[in-house]
């Protein structure tokens, strides 16, 4: 599937006149009249195709309204895949920061558009059985290059605290939980009482994407090959096998709106079982067995949990990047279901 992109809702519009000006300021290649859509999809920072004569860009920047404390840091985007250009993990070439938030009213930033194909659905429907090996394959690659990086040669080494990672995650994703609450759901109290006392010990620290998915990612347009990771909000320096359990979420969750691959016959559709996945990532980073699996599995569903708690609250507050925020109202929940019983799988 290639990209979406259509009119700019109405609650994200900005003068888009004065954000022209600034780009043929800042943009040396930016030439012609500017013309702007909005990409579909996306619960966090709102994403516009900008076509400009020849030429056509991405911008990001955060959304309208009162925000949650330490989210949507376009910044931090930017300084990442920056750092990572000409590194062993593709990503788009940055162009610009804009900090100035009189241009178009909050925070943005401008790279290169990708032409490719992003896939939605994670069990790849109409791909053939050795393309959907190879682009699974290719994403189990991307990511071990990722966890193989150095971080201090890239001059990240104040991008986030390394240590006790999972604590301090726990304890951030709590918090933005509690910000967003809008009911009772016994199992996301469950969980925030469970996992702090059942933190590994396992201490690894590396360049964590926070939200490394499918979707956000880009394969060339005809061949099973990744050619840039998207959507860096939440990255920092942490923990790599909380990127591998959130990779892996799939195999235990089914979503509402791009299914999963619970079920999924792998022999017959060439998508990895994830047992196969986890064992050629651990052979990509020199890793042994990974212990205390369901832990990690569980920690990934529950943030994803509270995350999706903050789409739905910025839903009814009228300010979130998608018009389908306000549908989450259940998702919270049925995430914070699965994630309890991958808790009580390790008691």
């Amino acid at each position: 599937m290639s990209f979406e992109a259509g009119p700019v809702r109405q609650s994200h519009r900005f003068d888009e006149a004065a954000l022209e000006r600034y780009l043929r300021s800042t943009i040396d290649s930016f030439t012609g009249a500017l013309s702007v859509q909005q990409f579909g999809g996306g619960q966090s920072n709102p994403t516009f195709l900008l076509s400009a004569g020849q030429s056509r860009y991405v911008l990001r920047k955060k959304p309208p309204g009162k925000l949650l404390k330490s989210a949507h840091q376009v910044d931090r985007e930017f300084r990442i895949m920056k750092a990572l250009a000409g590194s062993d993990v593709p990503v788009p070439r940055m162009l610009v920061l804009c900090e100035d938030e009189s241009i178009i009213g909050t925070s943005f930033y401008v790279m290169d558009y990708l032409e490719g194909r992003i896939f939605r659905d994670p069990q790849l429907p109409g791909v053939a059985p050795l393309e959907r090996a190879a682009i699974y394959d290719s994403m189990n690659d991307t990511l071990a290059r990722l966890h193989n990086t150095d971080f201090n040669r890239l001059d990240l080494g104040d991008f986030g605290r390394p240590g006790n990672f999972f604590e301090r995650q726990i304890a951030r994703f709590t918090s933005q939980y509690r910000a967003a609450q809008t009911e009772y759901i016994p199992e996301m109290e469950r969980l925030i009482e469970w996992l702090p006392g059942n933190i590994p010990h396992e201490d690894s620290v590396s360049i964590a994407h926070g939200d490394f998915r499918l979707e956000n990612t880009i394969f060339h347009p005809t061949e099973p090959r990744l050619i840039a990771v998207l959507d860096w909000e939440l990255s920092t320096i942490g923990h790599p096998l909380a990127d591998l359990a959130y990779n892996c979420m799939g195999y235990h969750v089914m979503n509402p709106r791009q299914g999963g691959l619970v079920g999924v016959d792998h022999a017959a559709t060439g998508i990895p079982a994830e047992a196969d996945y986890v064992s050629r990532y651990c052979s990509r980073t020199s890793r042994p067995m990974i212990e205390h699996w369901p832990f990690y599995l569980s920690f990934a569903i529950f943030r994803l949990a509270s995350i999706a708690q903050g789409v739905f609250k910025r839903g009814l507050d009228g300010n979130a990047s998608s018009e389908t925020a306000a549908t989450y109202g259940n998702t919270c929940r049925l995430l914070a279901d699965n994630s309890w019983r991958l808790a009580r799988s390790a008691l």
